[in-house]
């Protein structure tokens, strides 16, 4: 479980004379499929908004013009006279930017490095370009999901704390999730952070009193 890898020294002093029972380096900030189903919802975004400005815009494009009504009258929009569809150009111009920034917050994130991870018998320390989390077992809820070979693979941890988002559909709870990314000895690992989640849950906790 990687444990004699050189660990940045202020993770080192916050995790003191605690016994690790593994650490290792997460490959990535997280799993590539979430980034490649951002980058292709992105450009299904852009694509859809380009058909759109083609259908309204198609002949100022090609360098012709093309007619549209505004309070009953009827206005010529040619490349030397757009400022009938300024309203419509900004209209749209907000749905590019947030294609364009989907596009480019996916293609980012699958650059993103992971952060370093320490486990010990009482909680789990993440540590990333001076940032230290520090996660005790309890916070995690149980729900566990691997990927890959006990070779290599991924392992994402769900936790008990989360944030509200809201759809069409109404509000949904997402909870905040932790991942390790192309780790080795999946399967061992997993092991353990299942067994110091059981050992700390409020349930296992309130049955041994």
């Amino acid at each position: 479980m990687e444990m004699n890898l050189n660990l940045p020294e202020e993770l080192l002093i916050n995790v003191g004379t605690e016994s690790r029972e593994f650490a290792f380096k997460s490959k990535r900030q997280r799993p590539a499929r979430r980034s490649v189903g951002k980058i292709i919802f992105s450009i299904m975004w852009l694509a859809f908004i380009s058909v759109f400005v083609y259908f309204m815009l198609g002949p100022v494009i090609a360098g012709g013009s093309t007619e549209t009504i505004i309070n009953g009258e009827t206005k010529v929009i040619s490349a030397d006279n757009l400022k009938p569809a300024l309203p419509l150009i900004a209209f749209l111009g907000v749905f590019v930017s947030v294609g364009l920034g989907l596009l480019i917050s996916g293609i980012y994130s699958i650059f993103q490095k992971g952060a370093w991870f320490v486990g010990t018998p009482t909680r789990l320390i993440r540590y990333k370009k001076g940032v230290l989390n520090s996660f005790d077992w309890s916070q995690f809820n149980g729900k566990i999901e691997i990927r890959g070979s006990n070779t290599r693979g991924n392992i994402t941890l769900e936790m008990s704390t989360g944030r509200m988002q809201r759809s069409k559909g109404g509000s949904y709870y997402v909870p905040d999730i932790v991942y390790f990314i192309g780790i080795p000895d999946v399967y061992e690992i997993e092991r353990i952070v299942r067994k110091r989640i059981e050992e700390n849950s409020p349930k296992t906790v309130i049955g041994n009193r």
